[in-house]
């Protein structure tokens, strides 16, 4: 990720993805947490495997909105801390594959993102695309089911939020909202929050903006939130106001405050 050129390996298409040396498919935390709020962040970070080098990318882009959900993996840190909450985090970049679509969208490897090309995303065959899925996409996910199948047989009361963060400005217009509430079907907690973030009286909310959770183009909230029937919502975070420690922080503790006060109405 460090090179001065970009450089696309000749393999790394084999079955066996994953090397000695990458990071694992999905950091844990707190897996005997208290809260009834289970958080999951699909892009929490902008790992590649080491067989894939650096996606051909040139240097820097991987830094960029493009490779990771910046600034959101310290706001779940932060948040599991605080409301000593299970939190499962997907650290590889979603150039590599996208853990938030799913498998058959178009999206899911991406050719180009943002106006940038992945070379070594082209023409990718079934081989390269079902190793990617195997080594990161479906342990990560399969990861998700069994805490919440867990959850469930110690009758353990659950709320679904995923947490993401979107960058400032995109196809040259500035976004206003601070922060997004997304939702499908279910409205209730969505709503709810919405709510409690627009109370707070100092932040532009988006009503499913900047984008909308849907079937086609979303995988955690309709397989892991709408399938099971839980309470569920998806959140965004506006990434220059997390892109430091101080953000950060600050975000968890007015997103812990709502939680809190928002789960008795949703846990029972």
């Amino acid at each position: 990720m460090n090179s001065t050129a970009p450089r696309v390996p000749p393999d790394g298409r084999h079955a066996t993805l994953l090397q000695a040396g990458d990071p694992a498919p999905l950091e844990l935390l707190r897996p005997d947490g208290t809260s009834p709020w289970l958080f999951v962040v699909d892009h929490a970070g902008q790992a590649i495997p080491r067989a894939l080098g650096d996606l051909g990318l040139p240097p820097g882009e991987i830094d960029r909105h493009i490779g990771w959900d910046i600034g959101i993996a310290g706001v779940a840190r932060r948040l599991a801390e605080l409301l000593d909450a299970w939190t499962i985090l997907q650290p590889y970049s979603r150039l590599v594959i996208d853990c938030n679509r799913p498998l058959q969208s178009p999206t899911s490897i991406v050719e180009a993102s943002d106006g940038t090309p992945v070379p070594a995303n082209l023409g990718l065959d079934e081989a390269a695309r079902a190793a990617r899925q195997r080594a990161i996409f479906q342990p990560y996910h399969a990861r998700i089911a069994a805490a919440l199948d867990q959850r469930a047989a110690q009758g353990r009361p659950t709320l679904l939020a995923t947490l993401h963060s979107f960058t400032p400005s995109m196809a040259g217009f500035d976004r206003p909202w601070h922060c997004g509430v997304l939702y499908h079907r279910h409205t209730a907690l969505p709503h709810a929050m919405l709510a409690a973030l627009r109370a707070e009286g100092d932040l532009v909310v988006g009503d499913n903006q900047p984008y909308a959770v849907t079937a086609t183009s979303d995988y955690a909230i309709p397989v892991h939130g709408e399938a099971r029937g839980l309470p569920h919502v998806e959140l965004e975070i506006r990434q220059d106001l997390i892109a430091d420690e101080d953000g950060q922080l600050l975000w968890a503790q007015r997103l812990a405050r709502i939680f809190v006060a928002l789960a008795p109405r949703f846990a029972g």
